[in-house]
């Protein structure tokens, strides 16, 4: 690191656990961020600004007006631009020094495959059941870490689906591909801003721990977060034996 950069991430570096070796490993980092709305623009705010080297952020949407009561990283200005350009502004003025990928469109199953695989750790904050499927399939497939986020209404969770580890759960454990849901949007039932910040941050903390390899991540757990009464919990997550994605994997 340079003079300016031990300047900006000295708060990093005064932390025992992070040292100027852990904030090395965010610099040579490659986060791949599925989703530059209500969780993705908060996440990718701090990713930026606690120096990961490299993001890639998906997203095939355009900025609207409604987005801004909670989507932090796009501006008014923004309305109308492709999401992925009005996030890669932003970043730009948070963290210069952060090389930002914008894709703006709705990638296919080997084209996910081949983005998972470049990155280290993958953030999900996608707000549908197919994609998260498909992010869940892709990181299970090239072992990488995922970490998955929802939010709606007042309530919001945050899992990490750590595939480094042979006994590690996914997210079809917990939501089976093959179940029966009902799809629920935040442009139908609402969604309170504030929520999607601590979704989002809390996604970008566990990627940084990740990365870093400092701390106890969320790795078979899913926290829950009720806004409205301002509560967590965290219930333990197990690997289903007859999950599709996980049977098929070696427990090693």
């Amino acid at each position: 690191m340079n003079d300016e950069q031990l300047l900006r991430y000295s708060r990093h570096i005064l932390l025992p656990q992070i040292g100027i070796e852990g904030q090395e490993k965010l610099l040579a980092a490659h986060v791949l961020l599925i989703g530059a709305g209500g969780l993705g623009s908060p996440a990718a705010l701090y990713l930026a600004a606690a120096g990961v080297g490299r993001l890639t952020i998906c997203d095939d949407d355009e900025v609207d007006l409604t987005n801004l009561q909670r989507q932090i990283v796009h501006r008014t200005r923004s309305i109308g631009m492709k999401k992925t350009d009005s996030a890669r502004a932003t970043l730009a003025e948070v963290n210069p020094e952060v090389a930002v990928t914008a894709l703006a469109e709705r990638v296919d199953e080997a084209r996910l495959a081949a983005l998972v695989a470049a990155a280290d750790v993958v953030l999900d904050g996608s707000d549908n059941f197919p994609t998260r499927h498909a992010v869940n399939r892709a990181c299970a497939l090239q072992r990488k870490p995922l970490v998955s986020g929802a939010a709606l209404r007042f309530d919001g969770q945050v899992a990490v689906f750590d595939f480094r580890a042979a006994a590690s759960p996914c997210y079809a454990c917990l939501f089976p591909e093959d179940a029966e849901a009902e799809e629920e949007r935040c442009a139908v039932m609402g969604v309170f801003a504030p929520l999607t910040g601590i979704v989002g941050t809390t996604q970008a903390a566990e990627a940084l721990k990740l990365v870093t390899g400092v701390g106890e991540t969320l790795a078979g757990r899913l926290l829950l977060i009720d806004a409205l009464a301002m509560q967590v919990r965290t219930i333990t997550l197990a690997r289903d034996p007859a999950c599709r994605v996980c049977r098929g994997r070696s427990r090693g």
